[in-house]
């Protein structure tokens, strides 16, 4: 039986794998993991019974080399079902996921959140690459009950703020 490990780790720096990227990658693939990069996250494949070994060692070396955050999601699978290299579902919903994630950092739904908390909740999910995905923007705006302007006003200020 193989497992499938989804991890993420922050900082996030698109298209520039940071040390704490590269030493988490490394560690997964000394353990016997086959880890192919995305840009929403990395997907490792590999024995499962090492499953829990990889992902302690990747952790250590992933904070050891200066993550800040490291996020895991582990899925068992008897036969890989894949598409053009990924496990179905693997992209499908990572948005919902990314959302669904900061809610519980949150500790509520982005619907119930106030105006300043809907503002952090859209810089948490920017800085994790949810904006970059299709139609990210209505989904975003659905889930929270704003509009899309709402959601653009957000994100511009926040890259005015940033600069």
């Amino acid at each position: 039986m193989t497992a499938r490990i989804e991890f993420f780790v922050e900082p996030f720096r698109e298209g520039r794998p940071g040390r704490h990227v590269r030493a988490a990658i490394q560690a997964m693939e000394a353990s016997g993991f086959d880890v192919d990069l995305g840009p929403f996250g990395n997907v490792a494949t590999g024995p499962r019974r090492a499953a829990p070994g990889a992902i302690a060692s990747m952790l250590e070396a992933a904070l050891a080399a200066g993550a800040t955050r490291v996020s895991v999601q582990v899925v068992g699978v008897e036969k890989e079902t894949t598409l053009h290299g990924f496990g179905l579902g693997s992209l499908h919903d990572a948005l919902g996921r990314m959302i669904a994630q900061v809610e519980m950092e949150l500790g509520t739904s982005v619907a119930e959140l106030a105006r300043e908390d809907k503002q952090t909740a859209v810089r948490m999910l920017d800085e994790r690459g949810a904006f970059l995905l299709r139609k990210s923007i209505e989904d975003v705006a659905d889930a929270m009950g704003v509009s899309r302007i709402t959601i653009y006003n957000y994100l511009n200020a926040i890259r005015v703020e940033a600069s």
